[in-house]
């Protein structure tokens, strides 16, 4: 079962942004920003973000590599193994 995120109003964001900060970080959980009582935006810490970055670029990978097998254009296996395994030694 997934963590309720937690949900702050900008407020107090610009009152303590050193404690949010650094929760998130610990955390690496995403933090909601309120304004008015409504999502406002999110904040998350630089490792999650890059997480989150890395997983989109291995996620659009695979869609590109789907494309190219319908079209039947490709790439051997030991080529795309090797680019997966240097893909995961970024990590």
């Amino acid at each position: 079962m997934s963590r309720m995120p937690d949900i702050v109003p900008v407020t107090d964001l610009r009152q303590d942004a050193t404690s949010i900060l650094r929760k998130a970080n610990a955390s690496k959980q995403p933090v909601i920003i309120t304004q008015r009582g409504r999502a406002a935006a999110v904040l998350v810490g630089i490792e999650a973000y890059e997480h989150s970055q890395h997983e989109r670029e291995i996620l659009h990978l695979l869609a590109r590599g789907e494309k190219e097998i319908k079209a039947g254009h490709g790439h051997s296996l030991a080529d795309v193994l090797a680019e997966a395994d240097q893909l995961l030694k970024e990590e």
